[in-house]
């Protein structure tokens, strides 16, 4: 789960991490009132996506009429950055906070290493908006640095990231507070990213974090009710937010063919497979193993809010769920939803006879297929052929 600038930084203060006071603002007027507290100030749009500033959303303004002007456009403007597609997102309210005056910007960031089964603190002296072009032309300028989960951060380690990041005296003592505070946050409340870009190095000789992200593993959030409440569903691909609803596990893509999966991992193979035969998926959408009627009714909803679909796949390996349950469950949502596009089933496994029957009896032009091939060959005929 990811949540809004002002929300990460309201988090990482109560975690002793220096953050400047802001001000989250719906309305120009708002931005008016907020402004005049500061000589200067910062509007920056909030939504969930990297490259704002690069997009039009971060905007330094000197007056309180000059914010509230700025507010004026960016307040219900469709930004459009690297991470948010040709579409990009709505912007709903914005964060006000006072121009900082500083001298270098820094990134640090604390991620998950699946690899080593611990944490991995990352660093660069060269932080900002190009933080993605160092780390791709100049990886040497990047610095990393394991952390134990069960043996915890040690103060050695924040000497040593500081050192190689120019840090010495008060700043370096700062900056490894910092660090302590991130990596307290991130196991605390399950985190699987916990990011400062930029951190910089004010000109009265602090560190200050002038824009942070934090994202949330979605299978913690039950030990964290506080932390679920910040979820912003305007921000979320409405067809993700309705699967959430619904236990199902979705994600978007690019493609033409929906996919209806049992499993991850099948899930995956079935996209793979379409790929070889010159289709591209719609989604990643896997039922799990206990899907009832109402729930591929529900999948179904979302595949076909799709406009891009022009085919569906449905993949189901019958264990724990039968073959004749799913296949129940296909024809009744089929018929309520009045399916318009192509269907192509592939059953397998327990009670896969009587599943078969019951597609066959339906009266739907169902189209069968005998394996994952026969599958996705004729998912993407009927999808319009391979691209």
């Amino acid at each position: 789960m990811k949540i809004h600038e002002y929300q990460a930084k309201e988090l990482l203060g109560a975690y002793g991490v220096n953050v400047p006071s802001g001000t989250v603002c719906k309305t120009p007027e708002e931005v008016y009132e907020a402004t005049k507290a500061y000589e200067k100030c910062v509007i920056k749009a909030q939504i969930h996506s990297g490259g704002r500033g690069k997009g039009g959303g971060v905007k330094l303004a000197s007056s309180p009429e000059e914010a509230r002007g700025i507010a004026e456009k960016m307040i219900g403007m469709q930004l459009v950055t690297h991470q948010t597609g040709p579409e990009g997102k709505l912007v709903r309210k914005v964060l006000v906070t006072g121009a900082a005056s500083y001298e270098k910007e820094f990134y640090l960031s604390v991620a998950a290493d699946n690899e080593n089964e611990n944490l991995v603190i990352i660093a660069s002296a060269a932080g900002g908006t190009e933080i993605e072009e160092t780390a791709k032309l100049h990886p040497e300028l990047i610095v990393k640095e394991p952390v134990s989960i069960f043996g915890g951060f040690r103060a050695y380690q924040g000497i040593g990231v500081a050192k190689k990041l120019g840090l010495t005296g008060t700043l370096q003592k700062e900056f490894i507070a910092t660090l302590r505070g991130m990596i307290r946050l991130f196991i605390e409340k399950d985190c699987s990213l916990v990011e400062i870009n930029p951190l910089v190095t004010t000109t009265d000789g602090h560190i200050l974090a002038l824009d942070a992200k934090v994202n949330f593993d979605d299978n913690a959030l039950m030990r964290h009710p506080e932390i679920a409440e910040l979820r912003d569903i305007d921000e979320e691909d409405p067809k993700e937010a309705r699967a959430s609803e619904f236990d199902l596990n979705y994600i978007s893509l690019d493609g033409n063919i929906g996919c209806l999966v049992n499993g991850a991992g099948l899930a995956m193979a079935t996209m793979d497979i379409i790929k070889k035969f010159g289709g591209s998926p719609a989604n990643f959408l896997d039922v799990g193993g206990s899907a009832t009627t109402e729930r591929v009714t529900a999948a179904f909803e979302i595949l076909l809010s799709d406009p891009n679909v022009k085919a569906i796949m449905v993949n189901i390996f019958g264990g724990i769920m039968k073959c004749d349950i799913i296949a129940e469950g296909v024809v009744t949502a089929a018929k309520k939803l009045g399916m318009t596009v192509p269907l192509v089933v592939r059953l397998e496994g327990t009670n896969v006879e009587r599943g078969k029957e019951i597609l066959k009896e339906s009266g739907l032009a169902i189209i069968p297929a005998e394996d994952m091939a026969d599958a996705a060959r004729k998912a993407v005929e009927a999808a319009g052929g391979a691209k």
